[in-house]
């Protein structure tokens, strides 16, 4: 890694790789015991779905020694959406579409057959295919998923801050280890050495693939790792409800939510999307908040965030 590569190191979040290792989950659950709240509810909205999804499961091997690099390009901005990654997958060069199939199936399936035969006609039907798991398997967690995701970043942006490269890559994952000259990043099945171009690293957190990392290493794109982000084993915990009535009678139920949902610091955007408010009108009660002294502003890069005070936890606390 040479120094424009440090240089060029960003973060991103993919919910198009975030479908490609849900189905990772989905096949080999023995292996990923901590997503068997969600698994169990997945499984059950897709077995009442119409669309056949073989195209897209017979894509992912398992074990996954090598997945086809098309599922899921690495992002070109920080927080892509499904449509835009889509975008992206239905540009890739049909030979490197070919190529990719030949490294990672083995023994491919009919559907996987016509992929390579006609990428151009079979890429947009695997888009239809990953739209319609998405909307059955990812897209009901995905608010909370962003959170999380969010909060990992914002939690490694601080530690680059803190304590430059070397401290954000101890601390990304007991499989990568940071060395003067580059990374070690240690895989099951492979070995080798990987030269950094001058895009850099692109730094991917992943609900789903604890506690493994991924390196994607395809000339079409920048390099990426992804690692698992933090607080996973909360994220299919089930919530338990709060009581807010007596808090609310006093400082009325949005402000009262509102407070109950900053046990992390969050920005306008996530309480918005938590608590189903407008931005404006979240941000609102949010002045009032800090204007009473229950919550504080402040600032982590481009991000303004809202956390409680020591006031705010105990008007919580107190309200039961």
């Amino acid at each position: 890694m040479s120094a424009e590569g440090l240089a060029r190191i960003r973060f991103a979040r993919s919910p198009l790789w975030e479908v490609t290792a849900s189905v990772r989950v989905l096949k080999e659950p023995g292996k990923h015991p901590l997503h068997h709240a969600w698994r169990a509810q997945a499984q059950a909205r897709l077995d009442r779905g119409t669309t056949d999804l073989s195209l897209l499961f017979d894509l992912i091997p398992t074990p996954s020694r090598i997945l086809p690099g098309f599922l899921a390009p690495v992002p070109a901005g920080q927080r892509p959406t499904l449509a835009e990654e889509l975008a992206d997958l239905r540009s890739v060069p049909e030979h490197s579409v070919r190529a990719m199939i030949e490294s990672a199936v083995r023994t491919p399936s009919e559907p996987v057959r016509r992929l390579h035969a006609d990428p151009a006609r079979e890429l947009p039907r695997l888009a239809e295919v990953i739209e319609a798991y998405w909307a059955l398997a990812v897209e009901p967690w995905w608010p909370e998923m962003q959170d999380l995701l969010d909060q990992d970043v914002r939690h490694r942006g601080a530690l680059l801050v803190e304590g430059g490269a070397a401290r954000l890559f101890s601390e990304l994952s007991p499989a990568v280890e940071w060395r003067e000259d580059g990374l070690r990043v240690r895989h099951r099945y492979f070995e080798g050495t990987h030269v950094l171009d001058g895009r850099g690293l692109v730094l991917v957190p992943s609900t789903f693939i604890w506690p493994v990392v991924f390196s994607k290493l395809e000339p079409l794109w920048p390099s990426a790792l992804r690692y698992p982000s933090r607080g996973i084993g909360a994220l299919w915990a089930p919530k338990r409800p709060a009581s807010l009535d007596a808090l609310a009678a006093v400082v009325g139920r949005s402000r009262a939510v509102l407070l109950a949902e900053l046990d992390v610091p969050r920005s306008t955007t996530e309480l918005a999307r938590r608590t189903r408010m407008s931005a404006g009108n979240a941000s609102q009660h949010l002045t009032a908040l800090r204007a009473a002294g229950l919550v504080a502003v402040q600032r982590e890069g481009r991000y303004v965030l809202y956390s409680r005070t020591a006031l705010g936890t105990g008007l919580l606390a107190g309200a039961g």
